[in-house]
């Protein structure tokens, strides 16, 4: 299997946000099995005044126990991700909207795991390339 390269390192910059989420089991609808380090899953979170319909591409990026990122193999089936926005011209746009508490969810088709972000990183700093 294949190291995972950090988006860090792809993008020059921080994570916009952290979440701490949970996988839901296949019980629930979720996933057969855990997803590996690299997902690219799209990305939806709650808040009342969106205005684009859809989802985002909003990548996670998913840590250890202890903090570390995960570089191959599977991830946990609770803990928490990095979050990053990979279409930057929609930074203002989520400037505005994510906040700690707010609630979100990995969308694979359908929901497959939910979150909540605990902490904002680099969202209000980051560069905005594509503009």
């Amino acid at each position: 299997m294949e190291k995972h390269v950090a988006y860090q390192s792809r993008l020059n910059h921080p994570e916009d946000f952290k979440v701490k989420y949970r996988f839901y089991s296949e019980k629930e609808g979720g996933r057969k099995h855990l997803p590996f380090q690299g997902l690219r899953s799209d990305f939806w979170y709650e808040h009342e005044n969106h205005t684009l319909q859809g989802i985002f591409m909003i990548w996670p990026e998913f840590e250890n126990e202890n903090g570390e990122l995960i570089e191959t193999g599977s991830v946990l089936e609770e803990g928490v991700a990095r979050m990053w926005i990979i279409n930057d011209s929609l930074r203002p746009y989520h400037k505005e909207k994510i906040k700690i508490g707010i609630k979100g969810y990995f969308i694979e088709g359908q929901r497959t795991g939910e979150c909540e972000v605990i902490s904002i990183i680099g969202l209000m700093e980051n560069p905005i390339i594509n503009e």
